[in-house]
């Protein structure tokens, strides 16, 4: 797994630099590692970040709060938002091993971790990382079809009425998010995506602004709120298990909605050196980004719930909770489904990397792997197009496959969120910082770790449930 071994200040691999002519013998275009210099700004970071974050799973906060009600709902929101944050700040600190400003970088999550942990923990890291950025890949392709499918039915629904089922196929919108993505995957680089990352951050706000306007619409024409303290009442249609599947699951959705730790140090390795540090840079766009979400997270979820009370759909623009205005519904899908081509390519980025500095170091001085050419923000390299388009379509594929994929990227999400979010920022953080064990702030730590863990476990048994009652009704290719 190790793709980097021991100081490399000078040994500088093409594929990690996406070589630019000229470079090289210029030192002021150069930071402190040899590699070319990094632009990132608080701004550029926080809009990869709001970009990662603020997914389409901000519509499903409505179901989530709905099997929750009014307490716990907007409360595991806001216990979420601190638990995120407060984990990110210390994940934050472990970019470089030693002093703040000058110490020796981690450019990637799985090279924090050899740096300030090592062994066995590295392997575990990289699985749980690398399944996850491919799950999250799989879901994104599902998730713009069914916007894409969506689109076409508003306007089915708005000339043959509500009661024609409109039904079509999401397979030709798989394919179509995957042609967009074999281009977009040419950009070489995370630091030259940041165009891409604010074009979808703006999406983001447009289609959740447009969800928030339709909910406190309806919630107006129903002459008041829906909805109760204690979420969907058990009766005919809900059984006490299915609330309590359904309330484990609502947990997990949220706890998922805020992870982005496992490309933090990514987006961190694209902020400009010292001074101010890095860490303090990223933690002030952290702040940022993890404040604005939560605040759209509440408004999104508490209005859908209001307007829709027990019946809110899993997904607020793409499940018809809202027929009317349907050019107001098309708008908000297609930010969402441009939204979805960002944050695609904001996951997948530490997944290329990862592979073409492993084949770099395999083969240096293959012409196959380290030749390129240079068209605007694309550099071409013979491999980099054939592995990259490879990529995109194994997942364009495996989505067609499993359109109950969404179910698997819960389980995903629940599996990695303990570690990535919680386990190994916390266990990084102690060892650098030398937290004496028995400590109070040691004792503190290890008690957040825990009741994450459990968050983790609870909600992972929730998906499950979800997956298996999906594989009863299973035919590939049905999407």
């Amino acid at each position: 797994m190790a793709a980097h071994s021991g100081p490399n200040k000078h040994a500088v691999a093409p594929m990690e630099v996406s070589v630019e002519a000229g470079n090289a013998g210029a030192a002021e275009w150069l930071d402190d590692d040899g590699r070319p210099c990094r632009k990132g700004t608080f701004w550029t970071a926080s809009a990869h970040i709001i970009t990662a974050v603020i997914g389409s799973g901000v519509l499903s906060l409505a179901w989530a709060i709905a099997q929750l009600g009014w307490v716990a709902g907007p409360a595991a929101m806001l216990l979420f938002a601190f638990v995120t944050y407060y984990t990110a700040t210390l994940l934050a600190e472990c970019y470089r091993t030693g002093d703040a400003e000058t110490g020796k970088r981690n450019y990637t999550y799985m090279d924090a971790v050899r740096s300030n942990l090592g062994g066995a923990k590295v392997v575990f890291c990289g699985v749980i990382q690398y399944a996850n950025l491919v799950g999250v890949a799989i879901g994104y392709t599902i998730a713009s079809s069914i916007s894409m499918k969506a689109i076409r039915r508003a306007g089915c629904f708005h000339t043959n009425g509500h009661s024609d089922p409109c039904n079509s196929s999401s397979i030709p919108y798989m394919i179509l998010f995957g042609v967009v993505q074999i281009l977009f995957s040419q950009i070489p680089d995370f630091d030259q995506i940041w165009w891409l990352s604010i074009v979808a951050a703006v999406m983001s706000f447009t289609y959740s602004s447009i969800g928030l306007a339709l909910g406190i619409a309806q919630t107006i024409s129903n002459g008041g709120f829906k909805g109760s303290l204690t979420g969907i009442s058990i009766g005919a249609d809900v059984t006490s298990t299915q609330k309590i599947w359904h309330s484990l699951q609502a947990f997990g959705d949220i706890a998922f909605a805020y992870s982005f730790s496992n490309i933090l140090i990514e987006i961190q390795d694209t902020i400009k050196a010292p001074p101010p540090s890095e860490a303090k840079v990223m933690q002030k766009a952290t702040r940022l980004s993890v404040a604005t979400t939560t605040v759209f997270y509440m408004l999104c979820g508490c209005m859908g719930y209001a307007a829709f009370g027990d019946a809110s759909p899993d997904n607020l623009l793409t499940g018809f909770g809202f027929y009317e205005p349907f050019w107001l519904l098309d708008v908000a899908n297609v930010a969402i489904v441009v939204h979805l081509v960002g944050a695609y390519q904001v996951f997948c980025q530490p997944i290329f990397a990862f592979v073409e500095r492993r084949a770099n170091a395999a083969w240096p001085d293959s012409a196959f792997i380290s030749r390129e050419l240079r068209v605007g923000p694309f550099a071409l390299s013979v491999f980099r197009l054939m592995w990259r388009s490879a990529f995109v379509c194994v997942t364009t594929v495996v989505a067609m496959l499993l359109p109950f994929f969404g179910n698997v990227v819960g389980f995903l999400g629940a599996v990695s969120f303990w570690p990535l979010t919680v386990y190994f920022p916390v266990e990084m953080y102690i060892k650098q910082r030398r937290v004496p064990r028995g400590s109070t702030k040691w004792i503190c730590l290890q008690t957040l770790s825990i009741s994450c863990l459990i968050v983790s476990i609870a909600a992972a048994a929730g998906s499950i449930a979800d997956v298996i009652d999906a594989l009863k009704v299973y035919r590939p290719f049905s999407g």
